[in-house]
C-alpha cells in the first residue's frame, strides 16, 4: 500500500486535541487512531503496545547481523490541531493535477497565486480536503509514511538495525511528550517525522515562554470619578503599546523573534492580556520576558503599584544547544539520507516548537523531517502522492544508513 492510501485512512479518524484538557489524551478519536494503528502494526508481525496516555511504542528488531548498530527511532503525532476543523474530513484526490486553482468548496479556492508550490505539482496526484474543514496531513502523513516503511521493511526483509517507533497524542496542544517514557521507546537518536515539504530538515527552532499579564482597575461612577479611577481595560492598551510594535508574528520571519499578544480580555475593573514569546537565542527570549517587566513598572508608575503584574511560563527550548556539537552526525545523517533518495535538504529554522526540540533537551537528539505537506492548521492544506512516496524512500535511506 501506498503512503498515500493510509492517509486518505487515517484523515477520517477525528483527532483534533483540546486546549486545557485534563486528561491525556485530550480527545477520544485519538484513542479509536490509537488502536487501528497497534492492529497494522502487530499484523505486520512487530511488537507493539498502547499505554494508558495513548503512546503507541513499537519496537522492531535489527535483522541477523545488525543487532548492534544504534536504535533508531520515529515519531510521529496523531492529533490534529484545533484551529480549524477536523471531524468529518472527506479527502479528495486530484490524480493528474493541472497545476492550476481548485475548487475546495465552502467558497474557497486552492490558488498557486496564494501557493506557488502548486506549480510544481502538476502531472502528480494532489491531495486536499473538501473546503470546510483541515485534511489532517499534519501529522497523519508523517504516520502513513513511517507505516509505509515498516510495511516494505516486513515484505522485504531489507537488512536494517534495531527500530523504535511512537505515535504520540496531543502534539498541536504542546502535550506531546508529557507522557512519553523513553525507556519504553528505546532509541538511542531519534527524528519527528512531521515536518512540510519534501527534503525538509529542521534541526533549530524557536525558545518560547508565554506570559499573563494582569490588570487591576479602580472602578468608581464616572461622575465623581477624576483622580481616582483607574480602568484596567485602557491601562492594558497602553501596556501592549510600550512593546515594540512591527516585533509581531506579521512583522518577523527568518530568524527573528516577536511578540504575540494571543487574547484580550477587559472591564474597567480587570483585565488580562495573554502573550507568547518567541526567539531562537535564549538571551533574546529572556530580553523579551524583561521587557514586559519593564512595561509593567512603566505603567505601575503611572496608576500605582500592584496595577499591573507580570507572570511567565516558561516553553521549549532551542534543539540546536543540544545537537550541536555533540550530535550534528545525526543531522548530517538525515542530510545523506536525502541526498541518497536524491533530494538536496532544505533546511531552516522551525518558526514554532517539535517534540523534537523537548525530547532533544530531554537527551534523545530528534531533528524533524518534512512529510511532503503544506498550508498545514486550514482548510487550504494539501499534500502529493508522489510527495509522499519520496519522503518514504528518504526514511528508508536513513535506515540504511544506521543498519
Amino acid at each position: 500500500m501506498r503512503a498515500y492510501e493510509r492517509l486518505l485512512k487515517y484523515v477520517k479518524y477525528a483527532t483534533t486535541s483540546a486546549e486545557g484538557a485534563e486528561s491525556t489524551p485530550s480527545t477520544p478519536g485519538q484513542i479509536e487512531l490509537a488502536r487501528a494503528l497497534v492492529g497494522e502494526l502487530r499484523a505486520l508481525g512487530y511488537e507493539t503496545e498502547c499505554s494508558d496516555k495513548c503512546y503507541v511504542y513499537s519496537r522492531i528488531p535489527a535483522t541477523p547481523g545488525h543487532e548492534a548498530a544504534r536504535c533508531l527511532g520515529l515519531i510521529a503525532h496523531m492529533d490534529t490541531a484545533p484551529d480549524f476543523c477536523g471531524e468529518g474530513v472527506a479527502p479528495r484526490v486530484i490524480e493528474n493535477y493541472d497545476g492550476g486553482e481548485v475548487e475546495l468548496g465552502c467558497g474557497r479556492v486552492l490558488s498557486p497565486e496564494d501557493f506557488p508550490e502548486l506549480r510544481e505539482m502538476a502531472g502528480h496526484t494532489l491531495i486536499t480536503a473538501s473546503g470546510d474543514t483541515l485534511l489532517g496531513a499534519d501529522d497523519k502523513a508523517g504516520i502513513a509514511e513511517i507505516m509505509t516503511l515498516l510495511e516494505q521493511l516486513a515484505a522485504e526483509g531489507a537488512p536494517h538495525g534495531p527500530l523504535a517507533v511512537c505515535f504520540t497524542p496531543d502534539e498541536e496542544v504542546g502535550n506531546g511528550v508529557l507522557g512519553f517514557e523513553s525507556g519504553r521507546f528505546g532509541a538511542d537518536i531519534a527524528y519527528t517525522v512531521d515536518g512540510g515539504p519534501v527534503g525538509e530538515l529542521a534541526s533549530e527552532n524557536f525558545n518560547a515562554s508565554s506570559a499573563r499579564v494582569s490588570l487591576r482597575g479602580v472602578s468608581v461612577h464616572t461622575g465623581t470619578a477624576k483622580g481616582i479611577m483607574v480602568n484596567a481595560a485602557l491601562a492594558a492598551m497602553e501596556f501592549n503599546a510600550l512593546l515594540p510594535p512591527l516585533e509581531t508574528p506579521r512583522g518577523a520571519g527568518g530568524r527573528e523573534g516577536f511578540y504575540h499578544l494571543v487574547s484580550v480580555h477587559g472591564t474597567c475593573e480587570s483585565a488580562e492580556l495573554r502573550y507568547n514569546l518567541r526567539d531562537f537565542d535564549y538571551a533574546g527570549l529572556k530580553a523579551r520576558e524583561a521587557t514586559l517587566e519593564r512595561a509593567a513598572g512603566l505603567v505601575n508608575e503611572r496608576y500605582g503599584e500592584g496595577t499591573v503584574s507580570v507572570s511567565i511560563t516558561p516553553g521549549y527550548r532551542n534543539m540546536r544547544e543540544k545537537l550541536y556539537p555533540e550530535h550534528a552526525w545525526v543531522v548530517e545523517n538525515a542530510r545523506r539520507a536525502m541526498r541518497a533518495a536524491g533530494v538536496e535538504p532544505v533546511e531552516q529554522p522551525v518558526r514554532g516548537g517539535t517534540d523534537g526540540a523537548l525530547l532533544s533537551w530531554q537527551g534523545l537528539p530528534c531533528p524533524n523531517l518534512g512529510t511532503g505537506g503544506y498550508a498545514f492548521h486550514g482548510p487550504n492544506e494539501h499534500i502529493t502522492a508522489e510527495g509522499m512516496d519520496k519522503c518514504v524512500e528518504i526514511l528508508r535511506r536513513l535506515v540504511e544508513l544506521y543498519a
